[in-house]
């Protein structure tokens, strides 16, 4: 047993919840991963867009793997304004305010967004006018990704940034000294305490964005069926 657990009997259980805390980011953050390949698959195929397929590197820190993601967002956020960009220069003023209307039915917007993408594509798939203003129209852009891509961000600069995604592979001792180092038990609890406080910001911003995600490819696969 080493001389910190001696002096600080409880740091084995805490050594254990970091652990399990790093554990439980990496499987947020590998889900995370594939919700956004699964909607970055939506827009290439629909919309015509070209968002590169995004992977995670387990070579790599937390906060490199983070910045993958927040680049990926940030190319759907632009991918998704420059949709409305060109809904906007494509139709008469009256056209483009009813696909912001919430009055107007949703098939006769959907409608007018499915002639601006066969116009813009030559010719779209009958479910491109449905995902394009399912994005427009939710807060899948506004509010989700700008929420993630800011706590990926404080992730990535906090103490957590710095550990490798293959940590879990070294042992326990390997990870201890890679998170803590020398650290006694006021720093362990410190520690213990900032994982649980970004995982839980983290977790719930990730659910939110899956289901808004989940939201848009149910509608596509209900149109193919």
């Amino acid at each position: 047993m080493a001389l910190s657990d001696l002096l600080y009997p409880d740091n084995p259980k805490r050594r254990q919840e970091l652990i399990h805390l790093h554990q439980e980011l990496l499987n947020c953050m590998s889900t995370n991963f594939c919700a956004t390949n699964e909607l970055a698959g939506v827009l290439n195929e629909h919309l015509g867009c070209t968002i590169a397929h995004i992977q995670m590197r387990e070579s790599s820190t937390v906060k490199e793997n983070c910045d993958i993601i927040i680049q990926a967002m940030s190319e759907i956020q632009h991918q998704v304004q420059k949709i409305d960009s060109d809904m906007k220069e494509k139709l008469e003023p009256v056209l483009y305010q009813k696909l912001y209307d919430i009055k107007e039915p949703e098939l006769e917007k959907i409608a007018i967004a499915h002639k601006v993408f066969s116009i813009i594509l030559g010719e779209a798939t009958t479910t491109a006018g449905m995902v394009a203003i399912k994005l427009l129209g939710s807060n899948l852009i506004t509010l989700t990704v700008s929420k993630l891509v800011s706590l990926l961000a404080q992730i990535g600069a906090s103490v957590l940034g710095g550990i490798s995604i293959t940590i879990l592979g070294l042992g326990i001792e390997m990870i201890l000294h890679a998170i803590l180092g020398a650290m006694e038990r006021n720093q362990l609890l410190a520690a213990v305490r900032s994982y649980e406080k970004h995982l839980a910001e983290f977790k719930a911003a990730s659910e939110k964005y899956q289901c808004a995600i989940h939201e848009v490819t149910s509608l596509v696969r209900q149109q193919v069926q």
